[in-house]
Formats: C-alpha cells, structure tokens, sequence
C-alpha cells in the first residue's frame, strides 16, 4: 500500500474505489479509501486532527494531550501526529489497572512514538470533559493543547468536511461509522442536497444524535445501530468471516471496530432492498486498521477466528 501525503501539509481528495454492482436494483457501492492517506493517521484521524495541530501550532504549544481507551485509534494516531509534527504527547487512559499489565499493541505503538500514558480510574476518565479536571491536567502537565476523546470539536468536524469533494457529489447515499459524532457531522455539513448521509453506530443506541446537533442543521441524515453487534469493540464469528471475506474478493482491509460492522450493515440492507433503485452508495473507508492486531490477540484468547487482514495490509 502507498501513502503518498506530505503529513499534514494540506488537505487530501481521497480515490473512491467501486466494489459491486449488486441486487436487481442496479445500485453500485463504492469505497473511499481514507485509510490510505497515511499509515498510521489514516482516515477521519487525520481529518480530525489537521486543523487541531494547525492550531497547535499557531498557539507555538508544545504538547498534545488527549483521552482514550486500551485500544484506542486517536490515542495511536495522536502519538504518531505528535512524533511528525514535533510535539510532545501526553495519553490520558481509561484503566489504572493497566499500568501493571502489559501493554496491548495499540499503547505500545503509542509509547514507541514518544507518546508519555497517563492512567486513570475509570471514575477519574468520567471527568474528562470537566472545566475543574481539565484544568488540574493543566496545571500537572504544564501549557497543553487538549483534544477530547475521539477528536471530535468544531475543527474536528471542519476537518471531515473536506473528506467529500466534487469527485463525491455523483452519489445518492454517503456512508459511515460513527463513534463519537464528529465525523457525520462533517459529512452531513458538506453533503449535498440530494445526498443522504447514514450513520452505522459502532455503538448501542443512537445517543450520537445530540452530539450531531451540536454542530450541523441539517438533518439529511439517519442513525442506525442495527449492526453494533451488541456494542462497542463487540464482534462475532459471522462479522469476522464477513471482514475476511470481503478483503479476500476487493483486496480491501476493514477493521473490526467501526467499517467493518459499517460495511456489513450495508451490504445487509442491499439485500433487504432498502436503497432506491440505481442509487449509488459512498462508504467512508475510516481507517482503524491498528486495531486489527489487538483485536486479534483478544480473538485467540476467546478461541475464535483470527481477522486475516493485518496493521501491514
């Protein structure tokens, strides 16, 4: 795979790839490789961080601070983003318990990109958003630029917005997983009229709707949480041989977090003939490909089938 991008040196158009024609409808599914803009920023990470780390930059801070959990994506590519662009980063992680085990494949990655972690009891990571908490941080760690727990903020959501372009205004469905909100909220701000966003929950529930409301008028959109296999980083034997199917007939790597659930669902609603005839379909490639290896050692451990797809891919 090639990565082409002078890291965060400007705002990228990314290739969409089509991967079926599929169904008596005639509808077309195609995918936006985002995950190839970078190896270790891949997809909305890098959206969400451009115009953080300009502001970064322009406020001539010297350290990045941010939240996450053991297998986080943003803690990864914050510490890979740290790394190139010159600044200290500061990981603040969900589970005290962790500081005595041995790190995963994902905060090994963070570490190993000079990332310094920072754990806390989970009743301390509630507080996380908390002007009183954040300012203790401040005053630990010194002069920080902080970014919230999956990067989302109003220069986050900028920052997705530049993921469609003119090349994107062609399809009737933009598709995407979501986590926190910020990256639907990006899309939906820079869809089209015609153009109906949908949103595949990598959580349960649909919670994500206030967060959407927060920073987009449009409502062109719509939330679906009938593919989250029962929650966050929850996955099954079916959505397993689903994500290796797939990477054995298109060559095309999902992670078993958030695309891969993403693409299942749409592939499950072709079939159930949900999309208007000779419509066509754009689903967001978010990269996440990191936590593949992580994912990986806690299949084993379960006696359950390996993703045959790797960070390398």
């Amino acid at each position: 795979m090639i990565y082409k991008i002078p890291f965060f040196q400007h705002q990228v158009d990314s290739e969409c790839q089509q991967v079926a024609v599929l169904n008596s409808n005639n509808v077309s599914v195609s995918i936006l490789r985002e995950d190839k803009i970078h190896p270790f920023v891949s997809g909305n990470k890098y959206r969400k961080l451009f115009y953080n780390i300009k502001k970064a930059e322009k406020k001539e801070v010297k350290t990045l601070l941010t939240f996450g959990g053991a297998y986080s994506n943003h803690i990864a590519a914050v510490a890979a983003a740290g790394k190139v662009c010159g600044f200290h980063t500061i990981g603040v992680i969900r589970g005290e318990e962790l500081a005595n085990l041995p790190k995963n494949e994902t905060l090994a990655f963070a570490e190993a990109n000079g990332m310094q972690l920072h754990y806390v009891s989970r009743e301390e990571y509630r507080l996380k958003e908390g002007e009183l908490y954040l300012e203790k941080l401040k005053n630990r760690f010194g002069n920080l630029y902080i970014i919230p727990e999956g990067g989302t903020n109003t220069l986050a959501v900028k920052g997705c917005e530049t993921i469609l372009s003119e090349a994107t205004k062609m399809y009737d469905y933009i598709c995407v997983s979501v986590g926190t909100g910020g990256t639907i909220s990006g899309l939906i701000n820079a869809s089209e009229a015609h153009q109906t966003v949908l949103g595949f929950s990598a959580l349960k529930g649909t919670f994500q709707k206030e967060i959407i409301q927060k920073y987009t008028s449009k409502n062109n959109y719509n939330l679906i949480d009938d593919y989250c296999f029962g929650g966050y980083a929850k996955i099954d034997s079916e959505l397993i041989r689903f994500i290796n199917t797939f990477k054995e007939d298109t060559q095309i790597p999902l992670d078993p977090i958030y695309t891969g659930k993403m693409m299942f669902g749409v592939f499950d609603l072709l079939k159930k003939g949900y999309f208007k005839e000779n419509s066509r379909i754009l689903a967001v490639h978010t990269g996440g490909l990191q936590g593949i290896a992580g994912m990986n050692q806690l299949l084993k451990k379960k006696n359950l089938p390996q993703i045959s797809v790797s960070y390398a891919d």
